[in-house]
């Protein structure tokens, strides 16, 4: 029975018609902020994390998700759904049910699930806002962001210089412990809640990190964004998280993920690996046909206007888009085209037109339509 009555999409942050890697990412960011760990004695921390993991359970299950959809949280009330209750659950417990999302078997090495079963550590994630000019060529970006390393006094273990960690008494130094879920129904093998998985527990503290074997850190790292990288695609750095959280860090490293921001560009409009724009033209190059030089990210190019084109028409310039980002070859340029009417004729324009309008047999406006004339002519309507 779901303990939320919070909308689900509303806890993640996302629209209704996400879809399930954005569902994914949303639930990996928010449960990197709200995970007990960096919020420590923080109720509310805990609620949210326990209310993020709830949602992303229904969301993430195409048939869940469907049953949300249509009836609410009523919908996920018997039959099966949601048959977990957060509230009572430990948080380590909730990470058993997703370490799909953040690899290697385990959230910030929540159960050890490196490669090889080691430790793994906290993944991190951070954005880097590129332009469309960016996205052609590719680029180097620098990001700065801070994460939890190593007490460089401790060297990770929390405890005081000269001093060690004993084993944990609780879990006999596994780090790991059982507990019953669903009324005894299943057993489900956890982190120790004694020694936060470390099969360690430290008697004198480390007086720079206070036994925590942590120190937030900043970092700054050169980024290579490949050509053709989409808004909201990411780039992954090995290594570049957080240490496993065992004593001295022993284990695997986290990764990075370092989410790309496409910048919204003053003139084109990206579709896919096609680039859109709206291009005005007047309405005797539309009539006879012209040559014009077209904007490309590249530069200036020639493009023809046929004669009689029609506004609205999509004209294409080829390989004047983006690159795909797995094969490289661009997409094309579309050209939309939209007829300007002048809004002030000389002379001898308006005789001329006037001219053509004859001999369309159109009719339009006499020359002399001054406003005493109008006036006289909404006079006599009224009397």
């Amino acid at each position: 029975m779901p303990s939320t009555q919070r909308d689900y999409y509303e806890v993640l942050s996302v629209e209704r018609t996400a879809d399930g890697e954005e569902i994914k990412r949303a639930y990996r960011r928010l449960a990197m902020k709200y995970h007990p760990d960096r919020n420590p004695g923080d109720p509310e921390a805990e609620v949210r994390f326990k209310e993020c993991a709830e949602a992303y359970e229904v969301l993430s299950d195409p048939e869940k998700r469907a049953r949300y959809d249509r009836f609410g949280h009523e919908g996920l009330r018997g039959g099966g759904a949601a048959q977990h209750d957060f509230s009572r659950m430990d948080v380590t417990d909730i990470f058993s049910m997703f370490s799909d999302i953040f690899g290697g078997g385990g959230f910030g090495g929540m159960g050890g699930g490196g490669r090889g079963g080691q430790a793994r550590g906290y993944d991190l994630e951070t954005e880097v806002h590129v332009t469309l000019e960016d996205v052609l060529k590719g680029c180097e970006e620098e990001v700065e962001f801070t994460r939890l390393d190593l007490c460089e006094r401790c060297t990770g273990t929390g405890a005081k210089p000269g001093t060690r960690p004993v084993k944990c008494k609780t879990c006999d130094g596994q780090g790991r412990v059982q507990q019953s879920g669903l009324g005894g129904m299943f057993r489900m093998v956890t982190n120790c809640p004694a020694c936060g998985g470390r099969g360690q527990v430290v008697k004198e503290f480390c007086e720079t990190c206070r036994g925590k074997g942590r120190q937030p850190k900043k970092r700054t790292l050169s980024v290579r964004i490949p050509p053709g990288i989409a808004d909201g695609q990411a780039v992954r750095i090995r290594g570049e998280g957080e240490p496993a959280p065992t004593p001295g860090g022993e284990g695997l490293r986290g990764d990075l993920h370092v989410v790309v921001r496409v910048q919204e560009h003053p003139l084109f409009r990206r579709e896919g690996d096609h680039l859109v724009m709206e291009m005005p033209i007047g309405f005797t190059q539309a009539a006879l046909g012209a040559e014009v030089e077209v904007t490309t990210l590249d530069g200036k190019q020639k493009l023809t206007i046929a004669r009689g084109t029609q506004h609205g028409a999509l004209l294409r310039v080829p390989e004047a888009g983006l690159p795909s980002l797995r094969t490289g070859r661009r997409g094309d340029l579309i050209v939309v085209v939209k007829i300007e009417i002048p809004k002030k004729l000389t002379a001898q324009q308006e005789k001329l037109l006037r001219e053509f309008a004859a001999t369309e047999n159109h009719d339009v406006l006499p020359e002399s339509q001054g406003f005493w004339r109008k006036m006289k002519d909404a006079l006599r309507k009224d009397a």
